[in-house]
């Protein structure tokens, strides 16, 4: 038998969880909208992959168990934990959250103990990635929806064929429409055991990828900016002192036209300019240290 699932994805149950470093809302999308889409991808299982909670996974569980049209598909617990460096992992099929701050062998360690399957997402993203680190995990994803730089999923694809390490996919969903734009078809009845057994032997086939859409990617930055504003501004204060009247500014004119065409351009010039970064940390092998600094103006050098 062979399911079609989702392995990664967040909803309204990720917020407050994500950690001090990120505003406090992460995500809009209802359980019952997330549902509701899952079946009309024809996606029989999911796992809910909240940030640093297991929040969201019952909930979502009691409704579809209300509700009769969505008893062929499953719902299956994970969380995607945040390390002691900021990196995240994901763990599939634990029954107990695991709490941030852990060193990346203990975090191993307790999804082990409860029998479940560690994964490394966004494995090479400029921020949040365990990079060579992947290795220590069970699977690793090669293919993440929000990596829109292309070069930080090319980068896992080859280190996971270096490393003959199973590959995965992830929508690495936070807004609804981004659902089932990554499908993995595992090999495997739909119970949580025999999933997690394929998982861990390998079992498991990228069978659809798809990047998050420029629109998509505003939308979620939408909801962010608009229900973390307090917490923005002191995040501004703190951590870009120096561009501080630049951040605000743009801030203050975001509020004033949050449809204007600007952000648009904004966001294709970051592109190009993460693309830029990314060439130089993936392919060239310039340490990516500075990024956790988060100083604006040795990004922008770093870029060009």
């Amino acid at each position: 038998m062979h399911i079609k699932a989702e392995l990664h994805c967040h909803n309204s149950f990720s917020n407050f969880h994500v950690g001090d470093d990120e505003p406090p809302y992460d995500c809009n999308v209802l359980i019952r909208d997330q549902l509701e889409r899952s079946l009309d991808l024809g996606l029989d299982a999911i796992f809910v992959t909240n940030h640093n909670t297991l929040d969201g996974y019952n909930q979502l569980l009691q409704y579809k168990n209300q509700h009769e049209r969505f008893k062929n598909m499953q719902v299956y617990p994970a969380e995607e934990i945040t390390i002691d460096t900021g990196a995240h992992v994901l763990a599939y099929g634990i029954h107990e959250a695991i709490q941030p701050g852990l060193l990346l062998d203990e975090v191993i360690d307790l999804v082990r103990a409860q029998g479940g399957v560690s994964s490394a997402p966004h494995p090479f993203s400029l921020l949040d990635a365990l990079r060579e680190n992947a290795k220590k995990c069970d699977m690793v994803e090669v293919f993440n929806s929000n990596n829109v730089d292309a070069l930080s999923n090319a980068r896992a694809a080859y280190f996971a064929m270096d490393n003959d390490m199973t590959q995965v996919a992830g929508s690495d969903s936070h807004v609804l429409s981004t659902l089932g734009r990554c499908v993995n078809v595992i090999e495997s009845e739909n119970k949580l055991d025999d999933v997690l057994y394929s998982m861990k032997h390998g079992k498991i086939t990228i069978s659809q990828t798809g990047y998050a859409l420029q629109n998509e990617t505003l939308d979620h930055l939408k909801y962010k900016i608009n229900n973390s504003k307090e917490y923005l501004a002191d995040y501004i204060s703190e951590h870009y002192p120096n561009a501080k009247w630049l951040l605000t500014l743009l801030l203050q004119i975001y509020e004033k036209n949050q449809n204007s065409p600007l952000w648009g351009l904004f966001y294709r010039v970051a592109i190009y300019l993460m693309r830029r970064i990314s060439q130089k940390i993936n392919f060239q092998h310039h340490d990516p240290s500075f990024m956790k600094e988060r100083n604006l103006a040795t990004m922008f050098r770093m870029a060009l």
